[in-house]
């Protein structure tokens, strides 16, 4: 075997036609799925989009470097399913810019975390979380408190996104600054911000603080959607009837 590789070798050309063919098998392998991703990629129809509070919250969450330690990708592996719960499905990224599924887990997975803890669990394991989990090795983020959250710019990443394919309309990019502060003061007028986005749409002080609109209000809200912007990994697949 490796006297046919030292021959190969000792002729340049044979080389680079040897590569190309091993390159091109590799190729071939990564692109052949694509031409039937229209067959395996699922599809929901009513996909919800963030709304500005939960895109700021995204935001935070990759600028603190969030993803490096938690994954967004559960596999089909049984142990991870029976701890995480329904393995993670393609649909459920696709308005993810960028994706977030990640390959390192420090801590846990984080696909569906999304209503598992309260805002108030959240709130105290981000400020400290000893408190809530004495063993954590992850870092305070005390100070997401008190940082009023900044959304002059919401506008414009909503419109970017808008390019690349999300969905926004002219009106949730023209509301973006006054949605994201409706809906952490369930006290203002948030019917505009639910007709938008939903009758979904989680309206709450997520820090507990009614005064400010802070960036842990949305990291909290960012953290209690994931998972529930789709429905379709909770959906069970339909039947296929035999034809005869």
């Amino acid at each position: 075997m490796f006297g046919t590789h030292y021959r190969i070798e000792r002729k340049s050309v044979v080389l680079a036609v040897a590569i190309m063919i091993v390159a091109s098998i590799g190729g071939l392998i990564e692109i052949a799925p694509l031409f039937t991703i229209d067959e395996t990629v699922e599809t929901d129809p009513n996909m919800r989009v963030y709304t500005p509070l939960e895109l700021a919250g995204r935001n935070i969450y990759m600028r603190e470097g969030c993803y490096a330690c938690h994954s967004q990708m559960i596999r089909t592996l049984r142990d991870e399913v029976e701890r995480y719960g329904p393995y993670s499905l393609a649909v459920e990224s696709k308005y993810d810019h960028p994706m977030l599924w990640g390959s390192k887990r420090t801590g846990p997975d984080l696909a569906r975390v999304g209503g598992k803890y309260s805002d108030q669990w959240h709130t105290a394991h981000l400020t400290n979380p000893r408190d809530v989990v004495p063993e954590s090795i992850m870092p305070r983020y005390s100070f997401l408190r008190a940082a009023p959250l900044q959304t002059a710019h919401l506008a414009d990443d909503l419109r970017a996104l808008r390019r690349v394919g999300v969905p926004y309309t002219d009106e949730m990019i023209a509301n973006a600054t006054a949605d994201a502060a409706a809906q952490a003061s369930p006290d203002d007028d948030t019917a505009g911000l639910v007709k938008r986005y939903g009758d979904a749409t989680q309206v709450r002080t997520f820090d507990g603080d009614k005064d400010t609109v802070t960036e842990m209000d949305a990291l909290v809200a960012y953290l209690q959607i994931l998972g529930k912007l789709s429905s379709a990994a909770h959906t069970p697949p339909p039947v296929q009837t035999a034809q005869k």
